[in-house]
């Protein structure tokens, strides 16, 4: 008898165990997708459900985080079929775990975080959501790059409908176009980047730069330009003749002839016969 009511209790207590886990389970993927469902719509992910489907939450968490969403497949895949070997199973579970942490220390910083928030996540990651979920952060996709971020095997190179493409991932040659923010993907209305202070109301426009100096004729050429090669013709034909002959005045008569010697002179008194 001592026997039944002992394997009884044991199993009454087990089963409390297992209730009291699934419960603990359930809450802990309802608030875990609820945190995500808030980072997702402030990084600019459409559809509130993408964040409540299990391990594709945490593929498109991998793409914010600017490393591939198939490296968490192939580390869970594998996880699951080599999980009965001692070893191996344990570090491809670490695997897996360490690409979330990398991912979420880039998140981080895409909601203005130091990297030194990545070690709550690390021992208390429910919380790290929480705090990046409902916080006054904006999300600013314009970082610097991922150190990962030009290895092909790590870094983000799909493109999904839906999800914006982060500006440190550039899509493969040949890809299906896919949702993706527009070149220069600013950040949501209201946000600031560090240092910028907007104009003062009222102060005068920045000045046009002044003119940029004359530009420096070019070089007289070094050698004359040829002179023509032949001569130019002379003229065919000469200019005309005058119509009319110049006048001049006709010639003037001849003088007499003396008179004889034999005649005498005239008389000057006398009158011609």
């Amino acid at each position: 008898m001592s026997s039944y009511y002992y394997d009884t209790g044991a199993a009454a207590v087990l089963g409390i165990v297992i209730l009291f886990s699934f419960i603990l389970a359930i809450a802990a993927y309802v608030l875990t997708s609820l945190f995500l469902m808030k980072i997702f719509e402030k990084a600019g992910v459409q559809g509130k459900w993408r964040a409540w489907v299990p391990v594709y939450n945490s593929m498109i968490f991998l793409k914010l985080g600017d490393l591939s969403p198939w490296l968490f497949l192939y580390a869970l895949g594998a996880t699951i079929l080599l999980s009965w070997i001692p070893v191996i199973g344990q570090i491809l579970g670490f695997a897996a775990f360490a690409l979330m942490v990398l991912a979420a220390y880039r998140v981080g910083q895409k909601l203005q975080k130091e990297g030194a928030w990545v070690v709550l996540y690390i021992f208390l990651s429910i919380v790290w959501l929480g705090i990046m979920a409902f916080d006054k952060s904006r999300w600013n996709a314009h970082i610097p790059p991922a150190p990962w971020g030009g290895n092909a095997f790590f870094g983000d190179r799909t493109v999904w409908d839906g999800i914006p493409v982060q500006p440190s991932a550039a899509p493969a040659p040949g890809a299906a176009p896919g949702y993706g923010a527009p070149q220069g993907y600013a950040p949501p209305q209201g946000y600031q980047q560090p240092g910028y202070q907007p104009p003062a109301p009222g102060a005068p426009a920045t000045p046009p730069a002044p003119p940029s100096a004359p530009v420096t004729p070019p070089p007289a050429p070094s050698t004359p330009p040829a002179a023509p090669s032949t001569p130019p013709a002379a003229p065919t034909t000469p200019p005309g003749a005058p119509t009319t002959p110049p006048t001049t005045p006709p010639p003037a008569a001849p003088p007499a002839p003396p008179a004889g010697p034999n005649q005498p002179p005239a008389n000057p008194n006398q009158p011609p016969a």
